[in-house]
């Protein structure tokens, strides 16, 4: 349900907002954790009902703010909650029109007397992205960098397939026990599921080595065809900065070279 409160645990709510597409699922989810004084991650689009939403369930006790990223689907909200609530606000940096109170690092931690939680920057999807280890419940706020039930577009240059695998590796050796995404359901098996997160880009990464190899050489689309079917038309353009992705990770490795998302390119 959209802007409604659902409860995740005693330290965690969860409130999904109504912008739902092909790129966010059924929409953000914004998350709420403590309860006498309420951190707020990632406020979603700017959306009046859903500022409304986030309001109306931290009962006026909302102290901190921290954004995952800044993509147009979560921090615009950041504004109009600050606005309300006087709330410190907490990123990696300053981008997308986002101003922050405080700078994050990897490792800074939030302390309060109801949870510590601390930021993990796992660029991959965004240089800029972080997401946050909930200590005590061994839960990570993972932002777009893993969603349940579907894989992350990488677009290049921001987004870099070999630091979104190094940061993959990275929140693995959290000893995870549970996965909140921006978008979709809570993660129970972590682990298996960076698993497969890990192998299926490594496998697409061989099928477009493997297929650069058959063809001689090929542009982006032609991998895209080759390589996505069946593939939905709306997806096509997702499909083409992923493979633009893994070739700039080959081609970084010296294993191919070509020429940028409209060039063609070749097995070295």
């Amino acid at each position: 349900m959209h802007d409604k409160p659902q409860t995740i645990s005693p330290l965690v709510r969860r409130i999904t907002a109504a912008n739902p597409s092909h790129m966010t699922g059924f929409g953000t989810n914004t998350y709420l954790v403590g309860n006498d004084e309420v951190l707020v991650i990632d406020p979603g689009p700017e959306d009046d009902a859903h500022t409304k939403a986030i309001l109306k369930a931290a009962k006026g006790r909302i102290r901190w703010i921290m954004c995952t990223h800044t993509h147009p689907d979560h921090s615009p909200g950041v504004p109009a909650l600050k606005a309300e609530t006087g709330a410190e606000v907490m990123a990696w940096s300053n981008r997308g029109g986002l101003r922050t109170d405080r700078r994050l690092s990897d490792g800074d931690q939030l302390v309060t007397d109801e949870f510590t939680i601390t930021a993990v920057h796992t660029p991959g999807h965004a240089g800029n992205h972080l997401c946050f280890f909930l200590k005590g419940e061994r839960m990570l706020f993972s932002g777009d960098h893993i969603m349940q039930g579907s894989t992350v577009v990488i677009t290049p240059p921001d987004g870099d397939m070999r630091a979104y695998l190094d940061s993959l590796a990275k929140v693995r050796a959290l000893k995870l026990k549970a996965i909140a995404p921006a978008h979709g359901h809570i993660i129970t098996d972590p682990n298996a599921v960076i698993d497969w997160y890990t192998a299926h880009r490594l496998e697409r990464e061989a099928q477009l080595h493997g297929l650069l190899t058959e063809m001689g050489s090929a542009r982006i689309a032609q991998l895209v065809e080759a390589a996505y079917v069946p593939l939905d038309p709306i997806l096509i353009p997702m499909a083409k900065r992923s493979v633009h992705s893994h070739l700039r990770k080959l081609a970084d490795e010296g294993k191919v070279e070509g020429n940028g998302a409209r060039g063609v390119w070749s097995v070295v």
